[in-house]
């Protein structure tokens, strides 16, 4: 497994013993860490007024300000900067106060061996950067509502971010549930962009969008000639998240005989490839996703294992009052993307989104917003902006938007069941514009049944079997 690139970081380092310093920075150096050095703890906060670092390399034992008055000083000031303190044989009893009392990063005993004291940096580095990522979320979120590319006012959705900022952290598991459109893998990428993994790779899998004999493939990677078509080498999603985090979308969807073989990777962190005579070591987090109720569709042990912390996503329609400010976003967003003018919606248009139900939720919001800033151009968007008749909502409705949906499939005794299925299925389809995940879901059947009855239905189209 190829090592991850170096993290890059500013270093203070403080020791009142010159060699050692200057070992110690060139070594640095050598790793391409830009350093300042520090005689004493005096020195080192004068050095802080005019030098931001990353990380605070310091020894414990200095004339004048030593590094336990350092560290002291560092931590009433609310200074989050790790620092990595160095101490002498024998004096770990000391190293470790200063560890647990005033929350040093880590310590390490001199003489510093160069890997572990480059291993040690990166780590601290890390772990600065995703404090200061957590610290600028919550003021977005004191200031906007905003989580990242994530947008809500609503009493749900701080709920949502609040649970992102506990959870991203950790190594935990999550399990991600809400209906398709609500921004599952929006959640996930915040998860990653909020952790220590944040630097490594997010790669994501839609166990539901796979054929069965591929999933596997797709997971754990094959070797050259493992199946027929296997032309070459190829790693799997594990193997590609390493060192970050992977999202298995859609996990109710996973072939239950493969659902053991995932919970095994999941318990022993190693892969073998289909074909491979070796188990390889990754390190990836694994979030999953799904929008159904799990119930039968997930081994009871894999289901415990992957739902350690859980996040549910509300639909659109139970946090309305998210669609203003979510709207502000996306139409700056849509703005840049087409080269669009629209300054915001009309209170009239505003009305009528809250009257609506958003079956197909934010996704929904988004594909209507986007085609009405094109009709718009610039300005408001308008009622005569939006399409029709989707949005043609009775007055006093509170549910969907009547349209000629009533009506259009009518029953008769004695209709074939192909046929009856047929037009329910394209009836749905057109409610949801074509959103097959979203119509699967309406329709109480999995992606993979709508696709296979879809399917079926053209071939006897084909067969010139009279089904309509």
């Amino acid at each position: 497994m190829p090592r991850l690139p170096a993290v890059p970081g500013r270093v203070l380092v403080v020791d009142d013993e010159e060699r050692q310093r200057a070992a110690l920075a060139a070594m640095l150096s050598e790793a391409a860490f830009e350093t300042q050095v520090a005689a004493d703890g005096q020195e080192a906060l004068e050095r802080l007024t005019a030098f931001s670092v990353d990380v605070i390399v310091a020894d414990l034992i200095m004339p004048r300000m030593d590094g336990f008055e350092l560290l002291r000083t560092l931590k009433e000031r609310g200074d989050l900067t790790p620092a990595i303190a160095l101490t002498g044989f024998g004096s770990i009893e000391k190293a470790l106060t200063a560890v647990h009392d005033l929350r040093a990063f880590w310590y390490l005993e001199k003489p510093v061996e160069p890997r572990a004291f480059r291993t040690l940096l990166e780590r601290a580095i890390r772990y600065k950067r995703s404090l200061q990522k957590t610290e600028e979320l919550k003021r977005d979120l004191s200031l906007h509502g905003v989580l990242g590319d994530l947008v809500g006012i609503s009493p749900a959705m701080q709920q949502i971010f609040s649970l992102i900022r506990q959870v991203a952290p950790t190594s935990a598991p999550v399990l991600i549930s809400g209906e398709s459109g609500t921004g599952k893998e929006l959640v996930a990428r915040e998860i990653h962009k909020c952790s220590p993994r944040c630097d490594g790779p997010f790669v994501a899998i839609n166990a539901a969008a796979l054929p069965e004999t591929l999933v596997e493939s797709e997971l754990f990677g094959h070797e050259k000639g493992a199946f027929t078509g296997a032309m070459e080498r190829s790693a799997g999603c594990f193997e590609q998240a390493h060192g970050g985090t992977l999202l298995v979308d859609e996990i109710g969807e996973m072939p239950p005989s493969t659902q053991p073989k995932l919970l095994r990777v999941l318990e022993d962190l190693k892969v073998r490839r289909l074909g491979g005579k070796h188990e390889i070591t990754v390190d990836a987090r694994v979030l999953a996703a799904t929008s159904h109720q799990l119930g039968t569709h997930l081994r009871e042990e894999l289901y415990y294992r992957l739902s350690v912390f859980q996040i549910e996503i509300p639909p659109l329609r139970e946090h309305k009052e998210d669609i203003p400010p979510i709207a502000d976003v996306m139409l700056r967003i849509l703005n840049k993307k087409h080269g669009t003018r629209v300054t915001g919606v009309d209170a009239e248009v505003l009305d009528l989104f809250h009257r609506y139900d958003w079956p197909g939720n934010v996704r929904e919001l988004r594909n209507v917003l986007e085609r009405a800033a094109i009709m718009a151009g610039e300005g408001l968007i308008r009622l005569t902006s939006l399409p029709s008749p989707a949005f043609a909502v009775s007055p006093g409705s509170h549910s969907r938007p009547s349209s000629d949906y009533e009506g259009s499939l009518v029953l008769q005794p004695g209709q074939p069941l192909t046929k009856i299925e047929e037009a329910y299925i394209k009836l749905t389809l057109d409610h949801v514009r074509g959103n097959r995940k979203l119509a699967s879901e309406m329709l109480g059947i999995s992606l993979r049944t709508l696709q296979n009855r879809l399917a079926a239905l053209r071939e006897e189209v084909r067969a010139g079997i009279p089904c309509s």
